[in-house]
């Protein structure tokens, strides 16, 4: 069995008419329960179960101290290279924009390590766009090996592996995966994904389980909201969540909930996904699985970050580029997309400690706290 199996139960469920069945006693008698199913998930991202977002915010802020303190990891992500060999019409590394590409140097990386290491930041995410032929796995296991002297814990964001790829990166000192599905719904997928090796849906989809097998401490997925309507690629990326945290105890998992954000090139075919929602999606998740570690990236503005700190979130990025090198580099690519939040690790960790929170700079494993 695989996540797919239980894509295919839901490929076909009649959402809206789900939906249109609730009453305001479905939705008090799931805020009620300790432990929810998938339909229960479901209920709370119903349009009804928006009026109910106070009671859930309540609920969802107890279980997040319960389970996860008031820790918040801090992180930055760290392009090393932007060549891609995609159709992807919602991106701006598309092979088919016109965009200064770069790849890091092992000098290179060092150089932005060293700069990234002195903010205090003890986890890094390294990205790439997707291409085998520019940035082989080697490539990869040579700049993990010049990182592990900067970082605690590392986290790959690059191109699908399989199970003894994985296992290389793993054994050469990655602990984390990111790796997004971006849209689950089969039809949209193969609609936005126009050529390349990308346009493979299943072994996209299977990666996160491949890296599981692989024994990986970490992995974050998520849909790219605005590709799909918002409440089905929300129920889909929380079902693959808890499939992976039932079958893999051992690997702490964590969904992302990214918003379309501008980028090179031009898409207009974007669900829209306001603030609201996106706060509704985050506090479902939290009651769905209370023991899910949840990412707000710097693709959201400072004051909803800020104010989602209490209502389940686990890490923040800050200190955020998306131009490889950007840290560092004068001569820097372009960027994958524009951020919102530009503020400096040294703002953010200031804005976590006067809500009350603390800025956890080494991973979960090391609570060494700055």
């Amino acid at each position: 069995m695989s996540f797919y199996d239980i894509y295919l139960k839901y490929k076909k469920f009649k959402y809206e008419e789900f939906f249109k069945g609730l009453t305001r006693n479905d939705i008090l008698r799931v805020l009620n329960r300790n432990k929810m199913d998938d339909l229960d998930f479901l209920t709370l991202l119903s349009p009804l179960a928006g009026e109910f977002l106070e009671d859930m915010a309540i609920k969802a802020n107890k279980l997040s101290l319960q389970h996860f303190g008031k820790a918040i990891l801090l992180f930055t992500p760290m392009y090393i290279a932007n060549h891609c060999v995609n159709k992807c019409t919602y991106c701006g590394f598309n092979i088919d924009n016109d965009i200064r590409r770069k790849k890091l140097s092992m000098d290179e990386i060092e150089k932005e390590a060293k700069y990234i290491s002195k903010k205090g930041l003890k986890h890094i995410l390294i990205l790439t766009g997707e291409s085998k032929r520019d940035t082989p796995v080697s490539y990869i296991v040579d700049a993990i090996k010049v990182l592990k002297k900067y970082f605690n814990s590392i986290s790959i964001e690059i191109y699908p592996l399989t199970e003894d790829e994985y296992r290389q990166v793993i054994n050469t000192g990655v602990d984390g995966l990111t790796i997004y599905q971006e849209v689950y719904d089969e039809r949209i997928y193969d609609k936005v994904h126009l050529a390349g090796p990308k346009k493979n849906y299943r072994f996209r989809l299977d990666a996160p389980e491949r890296a599981c097998k692989g024994n990986i401490r970490s992995v974050n997925i998520g849909a790219l909201l605005g590709l799909n309507k918002w409440r089905k690629e929300a129920f889909m990326s929380g079902l693959h969540a808890n499939y992976l945290q039932n079958k893999y105890p051992d690997t702490e998992i964590s969904i992302s909930p990214p918003r379309i954000r501008p980028h090179v090139g031009i898409f207009d075919d974007v669900y829209d996904v306001n603030d609201r929602s996106l706060v509704q999606y985050i506090l479902a998740l939290r009651l769905y699985m209370p023991y899910l570690g949840i990412t707000i990236s710097t693709r959201e503005d400072k004051y909803l970050r800020d104010n989602l700190i209490p209502l389940g979130i686990t890490k923040m990025s800050a200190g955020v580029t998306t131009e490889v090198g950007g840290h560092t580099q004068s001569n820097k690519s372009d960027s994958q997309f524009e951020i919102s939040d530009k503020r400096s690790v040294k703002e953010i960790r200031e804005i976590i400690i006067s809500k009350g929170y603390q800025p956890v700079f080494k991973n979960w494993m090391d609570i060494g706290v700055k």
